[in-house]
């Protein structure tokens, strides 16, 4: 009976190691997804997993990379000393730190300011009420500079929009041109002509036609931040374009023939059938395509002047102070992090939404 006890909790504690083991696997997917598969030989090695094995695998994510990563700075830091151009030498990674705690303490300098602007006006208006003098109370809004942080946001925005538009652009037409072969010839002469056309040949004719239509330009959604949007849908849309008509065109073909014996409506045909089937390839053509609009998106402003990250690289290009260039280089690095994180956003949302992605 105490063999039998033994052998019991042997057979718990194995089953619950078995559970411990099964769920880091199925989370493992998704910590790669968001970048951090470095954790998985960690969680491993801690549920009592082969020691050397997941050393050997940390080294490969973690240790590998990180020794690149560092070798890289090292490389920077000796060689941008000895690069002297207009604006002096080429900063190396401390002074283009020194800029990011910069930036950043202006960003916190306006905050301030803009909060005792808010402080002063709310107390002028409450005076004015007391003294019965309603009619004269004026709200404003803070017109300080925008700071870099700030910049970053409108970026943010600007892509956002121009990608939202894209999408809502190529996702129909890529399902009608792969259902259709007829469609597909019609417009894909089209596509093989636009693809490739840059953005700053478009940003004239944008920047005209938005001028020439649109009236608005106060608010939130300027002229300049429109036409950096739409400049940025112009160049983004074709990867989600081509990748949703393959992916429509490769659905399983008696798939489709059970639709037909069914009768299904065509709406129906496409979100039961055809969607769940292509979605893999439509997510493939939206990261590409936010991939092309984070990087169109930087040429727009620089030239339509909408006051986000292109702009601010624009902006101390002209100035042309010591710090200038190490101020850009800091926003090269921000596009670039950026420009990750989106990615890994992208195929996070390609993981929950799509079963082929989650095999």
């Amino acid at each position: 009976m105490a063999e039998a006890a033994i052998g019991d909790t042997g057979g718990m504690k194995g089953d619950k190691r078995a559970r411990i083991f099964h769920a880091i696997t199925r989370s493992s997917g998704w910590l790669e997804a968001l970048g951090f598969s470095w954790l998985v030989p960690l969680l491993r090695m801690a549920a009592g997993d082969n020691p050397r094995l997941q050393s050997k695998e940390l080294v490969r994510v973690l240790v590998i990379p990180l020794i690149g990563i560092l070798g890289f700075l090292i490389l920077w830091g000796s060689l941008a000393p000895k690069i002297e151009t207009s604006l002096g030498a080429v900063p190396g990674p401390v002074q283009v730190w020194e800029q990011v705690d910069n930036l950043w303490q202006d960003h916190l300098r306006q905050r301030e300011k803009a909060e005792a602007f808010h402080q002063r006006q709310v107390t002028r208006n409450e005076k004015l009420i007391a003294a019965g003098k309603s009619d004269k109370v004026k709200w404003r809004a803070y017109t300080g500079k925008p700071t870099y942080i700030d910049q970053i946001g409108t970026s943010l925005i600007t892509v956002g929009l121009g990608f939202l538009i894209a999408t809502l652009i190529a996702v129909p037409l890529g399902i009608a041109s792969g259902l259709s072969k007829t469609f597909n010839g019609a417009i894909n002469p089209l596509v093989q002509i636009f693809k490739p056309v840059s953005p700053l040949a478009w940003l004239p004719i944008v920047t005209m036609i938005v001028s020439a239509t649109y009236a608005g330009g106060d608010g939130w959604l300027s002229k300049s931040l429109l036409v950096s949007a739409v400049t940025v849908t112009l160049c983004s849309l074709w990867p989600t374009l081509v990748n949703t008509a393959m992916g429509v065109a490769s659905v399983d073909k008696d798939l489709m023939n059970v639709g037909r014996v069914l009768q299904l409506p065509t709406f129906r045909t496409i979100t039961k059938l055809v969607l769940p089937s292509s979605l893999p390839l439509i997510f493939t053509g939206l990261r590409l395509s936010l991939g092309v609009g984070w990087m169109v998106l930087i040429a727009a402003e620089m030239l339509a002047q909408n006051p986000g990250l292109g702009k601010f690289v624009w902006d101390e290009f002209q100035n042309g102070s010591s710090q200038s260039l190490a101020k850009i280089m800091v926003a090269v690095f921000t596009i670039g992090l950026i420009g990750f994180v989106l990615d890994r956003v992208m195929f996070t949302l390609q993981r929950a939404f799509t079963f082929s992605a989650n095999r």
